[in-house]
């Protein structure tokens, strides 16, 4: 089976794990700071805060602008469920906005409608994810300015696009966001095993989110409320979590970037074969905006399911039963149980709906071969035109 997505670890990647596990620290030691540094570089930010996954880079995001109960986060409901839930986890509500059918980011149109009815009954948001999805970079520019308007904050959910470019410039540069939050889960485009981090250009917002992955404990006396009892003291000054990224994991993480630009560079060529050798069969992708350079973390198609005479699981089953692993990204949020609980239900975000009953993932990641991909194709081939 090929599958939709894995990780490429060579034997740099395990030498740099090994030097870790045979040095005096394994966590919380030197790899961390020095991975943080060098993303936060990479990316053009003043500050990064690793963490043990993006689903917790999320939540100290959140808190640390203050998120609680009574407000609102908005997201889009094509993504994974923890650009939502980061917003329970603070006793906050959840809506959402439907997506740009043709990107299958947050639709900017819809968001400023939204706001606009949402002026008039009270339930501004405090908080807007836009969610990179399958890498490409959401119309930041407008989202931020309908910001300024509106007066919320924003977090980018760019658990997809590390590496990605908006506007020539890096994602996580925090020009059109307050914090960006990456994910380096196994399949994403560079690993930890598991990981995320929250990058910042605000002090303050580091150092709250640095404190609460910890417990909430410092060690620093300038910000405990009496002189220190003796060297080893310390105080939890704030109700904070273990969120912590180990020194192993951190030390993947900065071999694995320096290998970012190659990983880019073979998903980009991959992608433009994909659109090269599937052009005239009865499937869509998704449209690259002129101002985005996408990750390609994701290649996804939509099916014209009228054209192929089959339904959407027919050709999902066929494709696996050839042994392509394809995958969909993703059920829409708000058809979850948990979510239909709080009152969402089918209909409430009709272009995601449909986006849903087209979508599948093709294979996409660095060490797919060019064999594997050419297998990929004939499969899809086959599928649709018989």
């Amino acid at each position: 089976m090929i599958p939709y997505g894995r990780q490429d670890i060579d034997e740099r990647d395990v030498a740099a794990v090994v030097e870790v596990l045979r040095s005096e620290w394994l966590t919380q030691g030197p790899a961390v700071p020095r991975f943080e540094q060098a993303v936060a570089t990479h990316c053009g930010a003043s500050h990064a805060v690793a963490v043990n996954s993006a689903t917790s880079a999320l939540h100290l995001a959140c808190l640390a602008l203050g998120l609680g109960p009574g407000d609102w986060l908005w997201t889009s409901p094509i993504t994974f469920v923890a650009s939502a839930n980061c917003a329970r986890y603070c006793g906050a509500g959840v809506d959402f906005v439907d997506i740009d059918p043709r990107t299958a980011n947050m639709s900017v149109v819809a968001l400023a409608e939204k706001l606009e009815h949402a002026t008039k009954t009270g339930r501004l948001p405090k908080i807007v994810v836009p969610v990179h999805f399958a890498g490409q970079p959401c119309e930041m520019a407008a989202i931020h300015e309908l910001s300024q308007q509106y007066g919320f904050r924003i977090i980018e959910d760019a658990s997809h696009a590390i590496g990605a470019r908006y506007r020539n410039e890096p994602v996580g540069n925090g020009r059109f966001a307050d914090i960006t939050v990456f994910s380096f889960h196994p399949v994403k485009i560079v690993t930890t095993g598991e990981g995320g981090m929250a990058l910042t250009n605000d002090p303050g917002l580091a150092e709250t989110m640095t404190l609460l992955r910890s417990h909430g404990i410092t060690r620093d006396p300038g910000r405990m409320d009496h002189e220190p009892d003796g060297p080893w003291y310390y105080q939890q000054i704030m109700l904070g979590y273990n969120y912590r990224i180990t020194d192993i994991q951190a030390a993947l993480g900065l071999s694995q970037l320096q290998r970012l630009e190659a990983f880019l560079s073979r998903r980009r060529r991959l992608a433009a074969r994909y659109e090269r050798e599937l052009a005239g069969l009865p499937l869509t992708s998704l449209w690259q905006h002129p101002e985005t350079q996408s990750a390609w973390h994701l290649y996804v198609v939509r099916l014209k399911l009228d054209a192929i005479g089959k339904s959407h699981r027919q050709v999902f089953e066929a494709l696996r039963s050839a042994g392509i692993g394809v995958n969909l990204h993703y059920i829409p949020v708000h058809t979850q149980p948990d979510y239909r609980r709080l009152g969402f239900q089918a209909g409430d975000f009709p272009a995601a709906e449909r986006y849903y009953a087209e979508a599948i993932s093709l294979p996409m990641y660095a060490a797919l071969s060019e064999a594997e991909q050419d297998q990929v194709i004939a499969a899809v081939k086959e599928v649709l035109q018989t």
